[in-house]
């Protein structure tokens, strides 16, 4: 894996690049910061009991949503014996190392920690118990703002560290999935517990596989001062205001990103790869020799064809090597993923031909969902195949592509219909909200009317204009209209036109704007 660090006055941009292909992209703009992660001091507005949620105003221009179990009560924290699920298999909260749709999608700092379970001696209270308005609270962004909806909150707070995330509610320490060797699992999870101070607990990340035990003292070190600093800070602050805001964008990436399986980090502004290397030099020594500035006669981005391959993830379609495709359909509240044979057609029977491409389809639509960082609902629509054990085959070839996603994936079998549906975790705009914006013509529909049919409802209109005189040249009626449907009526119905002036027994007169919308139109009939 390659990381590309594109930076300009106005934002920063970031490629993780696998063979040559982009398979995932973020970015920050001077202008449009990104929240998550953020810490603030917050003051309640309004408490829901019938949703159990709560507004909370941090400073910014929507108001926090904060849900009842995100919500730290003093004395329900949990110890090491009494967590809900065995350490093998954790919770979801702790089972990603990473959340999954941050401003970086893989940003540590805001992995939802590990909440209490209530227990039947303690039930956990209702929200209008806990909280009232005007009071002020200390809180941590777990989502981007999302169309009209503001940031999601959390009063459990998860500071990121490079080997390992710290959550000072939590007594608890819990080890990446991704670590899958039992004795290193083991061994970290005893070096943490034997150095960690009183209260508080460690998520130990992937990257702190082989973490001697210096390097985890020296995290815990770290860790600990800082949420000293952000609660000495707070006491000090006014509601509503920031209190600690998270790394840009490149050092999330350093911290987040540059692991063994990296081969090249390149970054193509002098002065941002200078602030790097020292930051390398200091924290990351072992690294050095793989970031570089990028010193090429060709813009970093254009000798990856970076920009080419952004343009293609924002379109509908996306074609396979076989000459198969995709096409990716956005709705609402979910995405729907239709696969195609398209132009190929294979060299056996159809069924071999069907298989061939909905397994080639898999590992395209697991790089699509990263890529376009797609969540929420997602039903993907394979072609149908008559054999059960090649519907097994496409779904485990799913599971494996999925794997790699640091996002929280859930995927059901495929149905009788040939239909997977699964969720994928989210907490910001996929990549086409991010990059682009409703369509200002079309207002969001994706289509216009056709010109004949504007034509034809025009012709209606007319039909119901005031009778002239009877002579049907001394009153007129003057439309208005976009030149193309000018030219229709003109033209191409220009029986039909006639007919309605004898109808109406007035003359049309017909007079273009190029500025107008091409479904819009008026008539003035004096």
């Amino acid at each position: 894996m390659e990381i590309l660090i594109h930076v300009s006055h106005e934002e920063t941009k970031v490629a993780l690049v696998e063979n040559r292909q982009l398979a995932e992209f973020f970015f920050e703009r001077k202008r449009e910061a990104g929240v998550v992660g953020n810490i603030y001091k917050g003051r309640v507005n309004k408490v829901l009991p019938g949703m159990q949620a709560a507004f909370v105003d941090v400073g910014l221009d929507k108001a926090a949503f904060l849900y009842v179990d995100d919500i730290y009560v003093e004395g329900s924290d949990i110890l090491p014996g009494e967590m809900p699920q065995d350490e093998q298999s954790p919770p979801p909260a702790l089972s990603d190392e990473i959340p999954p749709e941050g401003m970086l999608p893989e940003d540590p700092a805001s992995v939802p920690v590990p909440r209490p379970e209530p227990s039947r001696k303690m039930p956990r209270k209702p929200i209008e118990e806990i909280l009232t308005e005007g009071q002020e609270i200390l809180l941590q962004m777990t989502k981007e703002p999302i169309s009209t909806k503001g940031p999601r909150a959390t009063t459990y707070i998860s500071l990121p560290g490079r080997y390992l995330v710290y959550m000072p509610q939590v007594n608890h320490v819990g080890v990446s999935r991704r670590i899958t060797n039992e004795e290193e699992r083991q061994r970290l999870k005893e070096m943490v517990n034997a150095l960690k101070g009183g209260k508080g607990g460690y998520i130990i990340r992937t990257v702190a596989e082989g973490m001697s035990e210096s390097e985890s003292r020296s995290d815990i070190i770290f860790l600990e001062l800082l949420w000293q600093d952000i609660r000495s800070r707070a006491e000090t602050m006014k509601a509503p205001s920031l209190v600690r805001e998270d790394l840009d964008v490149v050092f999330r990436t350093i911290r987040d990103y540059l692991t063994n399986e990296v081969e090249t980090l390149y970054i193509d502004d002098l002065k941002e790869y200078k602030r790097v290397m020292d930051f390398i030099g200091t924290y990351m020594p072992d690294y050095a020799s793989r970031v570089r500035y990028w010193e090429g006669t060709t813009p970093l981005f254009s000798a990856y064809d970076i920009e080419r391959q952004l343009s293609k993830a924002l379109e509908k379609k996306v074609w396979l090597k076989s000459g198969g495709y995709l096409v990716i359909d956005r709705a609402e509240a979910l995405t729907v993923i239709d696969v195609n044979t398209g132009r190929f057609v294979g060299e056996n029977d159809p069924e071999s031909t069907i298989l061939q491409t909905n397994l080639e389809a898999v590992t395209e639509i697991a790089r699509q969902l990263r890529l376009r960082n797609i969540g929420g609902i997602i039903i993907i629509d394979f072609i149908d195949m008559e054999k059960e054990k090649n519907r097994e085959k496409v779904f485990q070839g799913l599971q494996e592509s999925l794997a790699h996603d640091k996002a929280r994936t859930n995927a059901l079998k495929i149905s009788d219909l040939g239909l997977v549906e699964m969720s994928r975790k989210r907490v910001r705009e996929d990549l086409v909200h991010l990059l682009g914006e409703t369509c200002a013509y079309c207002d969001g529909k994706g289509y216009t009317k056709s010109l004949r049919t504007i034509a034809y409802e025009i012709l209606e209109e007319l039909r119901s204009v005031p009778l002239g005189g009877q002579n049907p040249k001394e009153k007129k009626a003057i439309l208005f209209v976009h030149p193309e449907i000018q030219t229709v009526l003109q033209e191409e119905e220009r029986d039909f036109l006639q007919a309605v002036e004898r109808k109406i027994r007035r003359q049309i007169v017909i007079k273009s704007d190029p500025l107008s919308h091409i479904e819009e139109f008026s008539i003035v009939a004096p």
